[in-house]
């Protein structure tokens, strides 16, 4: 295996700008530019399939490429390591990464504290409706965030897109952020703003395939290929064909390998964000997204996950590192050193189904109240919060699919059915173990699917300004910021009553258990009430209500019923359930 190389892409110098480009079956290199006039400077062989050189007068903010030529073509490409281009389709971009990162001594809160929010910078704020969202927008949309009391932004991707829009998912320049968004200076302003109000930013990753199909600069980067296939950059054999592109990169190529690594790097270091998201796992590990088929699993791509975490721990001890599976694999979440690939925690994939197969259901009788529990039960490694629990998300929210509220009552996202029962998802979400997370828009009844072109709706957070407020209640509750349900912190949770029949659950978290601490949720997914409803309680004592989803302070329609507080003799109470509705509990001292 060869060593890392040093200074590989742009570095600025004091006389210039010095070039290093991996292109190991080239013939000759050069770079061309606004600098000579787009002539082309030679760039020097290394012996090892770099090639460098220094231009000397070149700056930031001018435009480069390099030539590459090889024994029948010559070849035109973009830097692979770009921090910036005019467009996918245009010339990269000298930046100057200089930064003034002062007074930014930001360190995330530990996962059990975090409520995260699922943010597409395109769609999530636009100052004209016509164009696409900016890093900029959303920045002047943070104290909105700080104030629904969210500590941690996950953005999807936001490397150099191919099309003018996208989800972020067809990635062409992994270290690149796309122009369309405000470009590499945006994404550090917008950082350090989340920071100063206490937000850390994750950023998704895109490492199991590259581009959306062969017209990517990388794909026979340097005029090389093996079965017509996609070159060095990439696997040249079966293992480089996925869902979305035969384009799966090449994890046992050590090159290839640093180009990723690096990538990792410069985002938690240059660029201070606070963790990484690392997206379907599934597809780096296995060729075929098989969870257990040994015959299709990819060594090299399991080794990198895990030098990928070792790497992150080494520069940011702090780093929150999140995959995206199949979500029920333990060994994503174990430590490196037991085997796993050594992520802080990975996406419940299946709990949004779960809350859908309860809560879309027209008739009561419909309701399956037993994959709830299930999600309810499930833990990694004795860790809650090896987890990310969610209803909505990118993809669970679209796909063939829509929101949770526009499933409820299909056209009618913001009926009071939809009202009711996404608070009652709402309930669950920031209640249940695991890492609670938000998808744009959620809070104020955003209806659709969700899509890379249609922008959040902000009306809807003035005409449902009473269902943010309830947001608002349960973050705070699940952040016991009152210091009255710390048990949503720890990670006890036993199940209190399942009653199918009725369609009622209760649970219990806990975190060292006592007043102020163990916190009791009830749930009635049913449409009916039920008078003088008996319940098992962890402890005897006055159980204070904490939390009413059916308060008219969230919705002047909602029925407000009565929900008081209880007294528990001999672990039973007896209450009434309003229809449709969700209570939390705990006990003073």
């Amino acid at each position: 295996m060869s060593r890392s190389k040093k200074d590989v892409g742009v570095t600025l110098q004091k006389k210039g700008v010095s070039f290093r480009v991996w292109a190991p079956f080239a013939k000759s290199v050069a770079v061309t530019g606004t600098f000579n006039n787009w002539t082309e400077t030679p760039l020097n062989s290394e012996g090892d399939g770099y090639w460098a050189g220094m231009v000397e007068g070149a700056a930031a903010g001018q435009e480069y490429k390099y030539v590459i030529s090889t024994d029948s073509s010559r070849l035109v490409k973009n830097d692979p390591r770009s921090l910036q281009l005019t467009t996918t389709a245009g010339n990269s971009v000298i930046v100057d990464s200089d930064f003034d990162w002062s007074g930014d001594n930001f360190q995330p809160l530990a996962l059990a504290q975090q409520v995260m929010y699922e943010l597409h910078v395109g769609t999530f704020s636009r100052a004209d409706p016509a164009t696409i969202g900016t890093l900029k927008e959303a920045e002047a949309k943070l104290d909105y965030l700080a104030d629904l009391g969210i500590t941690a932004i996950e953005l999807m991707p936001i490397g150099g897109m191919s099309m003018d829009r996208g989800w972020g998912y067809a990635i062409d320049y992994i270290f690149a952020v796309e122009s369309l968004y405000g470009g590499h200076r945006q994404l550090l302003e917008f950082v350090k703003a989340a920071h100063a109000r206490g937000i850390a930013v994750v950023l998704d990753v895109v490492y199991n395939h590259f581009g959306p199909d062969n017209n990517l600069d990388l794909w026979q980067f340097d005029g090389w290929s093996e079965n017509g296939k996609g070159g060095i950059y990439f696997y040249n054999d079966w293992r480089s064909k996925t869902p979305w592109a035969d384009t799966r990169p090449d994890y046992g190529r050590p090159e290839v390998r640093q180009f990723i690594l690096d990538n990792v790097r410069a985002w938690l270091l240059d660029c201070h964000l606070d963790g990484l998201r690392v997206d379907s796992t599934i597809y780096i590990r296995n060729a075929e997204g098989h969870n257990d088929d040994p015959a299709t699993d990819i060594a090299e791509g399991w080794s990198l996950l895990q030098d990928v975490n070792k790497l992150a721990r080494k520069l940011k001890p702090s780093a929150l590192m999140i995959a995206e599976d199949v979500g029920i694999n333990n060994y994503l979440t174990k430590p490196a050193g037991e085997g796993g690939a050594g992520f802080d925690s990975q996406w419940g994939v299946t709990f949004p189904h779960a809350l859908r197969a309860v809560l879309d259901a027209i008739n009561d009788a419909d309701r399956n109240i037993g994959l709830v529990l299930e999600e309810l039960s499930r833990v990694f490694n004795g860790n809650v919060f090896q987890r990310v629990v969610y209803g909505d998300s990118h993809d669970s929210a679209a796909n063939g699919s829509a929101r949770l509220v526009e499933e409820i009552t299909p056209g009618r996202p913001d009926s009071i059915y939809a009202r009711q029962r996404s608070l009652i998802a709402a309930v669950i979400i920031l209640t249940a173990p695991g890492v609670p997370m938000l998808l744009q828009g959620q809070e104020f009844m955003q209806g659709g699917s969700f899509n890379d072109w249609q922008e959040l709706d902000w009306d809807k957070a003035e005409r449902y300004a009473g269902i943010i407020t309830a947001y608002k209640h349960l973050i705070a509750l699940r952040k016991n910021a009152h210091n009255v349900s710390a048990g949503l912190l720890g990670q006890g949770i036993s199940v209190l009553q399942a009653d199918q029949d009725n369609k009622v659950i209760a649970y219990h978290r806990w975190d060292k258990g006592g007043p102020k601490d163990d916190t009791v949720v009830i749930v009635n997914f049913a449409s009916g009430e039920y008078k003088n409803y008996e319940l098992s309680f962890p402890h005897d004592g006055l159980w204070r209500v904490r939390f009413n989803s059916t308060w008219k302070g969230y919705s002047p329609d909602f029925s407000d019923a009565t929900a008081s507080d209880i007294t528990v003799q001999n672990g039973r109470a007896s209450l009434d359930l309003p229809p449709s509705a969700a209570l939390i509990l705990s006990q003073d001292d």
